[in-house]
């Protein structure tokens, strides 16, 4: 008799769908089971308003969770950047798989550069984010940008380009990768240039905390040196009292000599969406070993970055 099939919950777009499989894939190897994808639709995939108007953090996430919560699957799997930075108690994070490239990229119409664009262009992007730190950089090198809020799956992103509605627009790499489209990108930017969302290019994979073989079985798929990325990165954001929506990039890499991994960077920026305004630090430490080491490396970072006046910048405080 075959076992039971595993039900994994997972958004519809493409996007969630191919990287939902991969990880099903991954489980299946693990397991011995067989694993079936169960598409759910959230809000933040029907609304139509900006993610900043709608609450950003957790609107990818709720309706999974709720799914989680009623038994109809047995895990999900989200983009960990969609997650709120506070975990609920009936539910664990039980793998977080190696990470993919944590870049965003651009992809370019005439011009395939973002250094070399051309005065006036305009750049689509949804996250304040990276608007905040292209206009900066725009600001810092003598050029005119103009970023435009976008909404929309890859296809639609990149369809504004095709079209000639906008010049550039700016995506994840990892989204670009998981779908198979990362030929079209035209341009990586560099971490110095822009920042990624704190947990950029990870996933999260999520369970009920009472199901003590499955989060077994799923931590075969957990990559310590990234959740202690990560987790660093979002407690930074965590301490920033920041959500999603907010315009706050981290990142934490990890430097060595190419044999071993000696410590770890955490960097992090929060800036008005002008530009005008940019609030950038870094710290450098040991790699953490524990959870809590890893959590206070962001919060200790996110001090500082309060010292030197991010709070004022931030808009909205997530509460």
């Amino acid at each position: 008799m075959t076992e039971k099939a595993l039900r994994l919950g997972t958004r519809r777009s493409k996007l969630a769908m191919a990287q939902s499989g991969q990880v099903a894939e991954a489980v299946r190897q693990v397991t011995g089971r067989p694993v079936e994808l169960v598409p759910i639709t959230t809000y933040g995939d029907t609304s139509r308003e900006h993610l900043a108007q709608i609450g950003g953090t957790g609107v990818f996430v709720a309706a999974l969770r709720e799914a989680l919560a009623r038994g109809e699957v047995d895990f999900a799997v989200h983009s960990l950047k969609d997650i709120p930075t506070t975990q609920p108690d009936e539910l664990v994070v039980a793998a977080i798989p190696v990470r993919e490239d944590p870049r965003d990229v651009m992809v370019g119409r005439d011009v395939p550069k973002f250094t070399d664009l051309p005065r006036g262009a305009r750049i689509g992007t949804g996250s304040p984010r990276r608007m905040a730190q292209l206009n900066a950089y725009a600001r810092a090198h003598g050029m005119e940008i103009e970023t435009v809020p976008i909404r929309g799956n890859v296809d639609t992103r990149i369809g504004y380009v095709r079209s000639g509605e906008l010049d550039a627009v700016v995506l994840a790499a990892a989204g670009m990768n998981r779908v198979g489209r990362s030929e079209e990108v035209t341009d990586f930017l560099s971490v110095d240039t822009v920042l990624p969302a704190p947990g950029q290019g990870a996933l999260a994979v999520e369970c009920t905390a009472d199901n003590a073989p499955l989060i077994a079985a799923l931590a075969e798929l957990d990559d310590p040196l990234t959740r202690a990325a990560v987790t660093a990165e979002r407690s930074l954001l965590a301490a920033l009292e920041a959500g999603c929506s907010a315009p706050v990039g981290a990142l934490a890499d990890l430097l060595g000599d190419g044999q071993t991994v000696k410590e770890m960077r955490l960097r992090g920026v929060v800036g008005t969406t002008d530009g005008t305004k940019l609030v950038q630090l870094s710290t450098t430490g040991p790699v953490p070993e524990t959870h809590e080491a890893a959590m206070a490396l962001g919060s200790e970072l996110a001090t500082e970055m309060l010292a030197q006046g991010a709070a004022g910048l931030m808009g909205e405080r997530a509460h």
